[in-house]
């Protein structure tokens, strides 16, 4: 009887272990997807500053939409949230932000057909390329943490697994969505003008 009530408690503990490093495993893959978005975010928020001053030497007269985004940027960077311990109304906060960041940069771009000589700029031209690269990264970047983060918030609120999460702390993580039909339009950003150029030249 002795060895019985024993592999009981073995097996229970062995499953108690079992669950809670798949959770440590689920949860750092989560951070590690938040930590690839950031790193696209800084990076966009660094070609900025460039592409702004290289727009203002062609469009001097444009300089609302050059100050919309450069308040933008403003407002995403001084967001700061963690994503392991975030409610949904900063995620959404944050989001939106993002979202009007890409907004604003969408309209900047759409001034290039206005002006030949900056669409012709060969620095312009690289920003406008590696802007466009970090947008598709960034988009990327966030349906593979929302992936994860629908896994990981299953993992962690079905049973048995509740019961290891509820006692080791294990709470889920918000999604990066964005709610409105206006940010999902923002959030993709379409460089019509550069499209319209590799067109002309097939």
């Amino acid at each position: 009887m002795t060895w019985i009530i024993l592999a009981i408690i073995v097996g229970l503990i062995l499953f108690v272990v079992a669950i809670y490093n798949i959770l440590v495993k689920m949860r750092v893959r989560v951070d590690e997807a938040w930590s690839d978005i950031d790193v696209q975010l800084k990076r966009r928020y660094d070609l900025i500053p460039n592409l702004v001053r290289t727009v203002k030497g062609y469009a001097k007269h444009e300089q609302e939409t050059l100050n919309n985004v450069i308040e933008a940027r403003s407002k995403a960077t001084a967001i700061n949230i963690d994503a392991s311990n975030v409610t949904a109304a900063q995620m959404a906060e944050f989001a939106g932000a993002q979202s009007g960041l890409s907004g604003a940069l969408s309209k900047l771009f759409a001034l290039s057909e206005n002006y030949p000589d900056l669409k012709a700029n060969q620095n312009f031209l690289q920003l406008q390329s590696d802007l466009t690269d970090t947008e598709d990264k960034i988009q990327a970047s966030r349906r593979f943490y929302n992936g994860t983060v629908r896994e990981f918030n299953t993992k962690v609120q079905t049973v048995p697994n509740n019961i290891i999460a509820g006692m080791f702390n294990f709470t889920k993580r918000e999604f990066y969505e964005v709610d409105s039909e206006e940010e999902r339009k923002n959030v993709k950003v379409d460089f019509s003008g550069k499209k319209g150029e590799s067109e002309n030249k097939e």
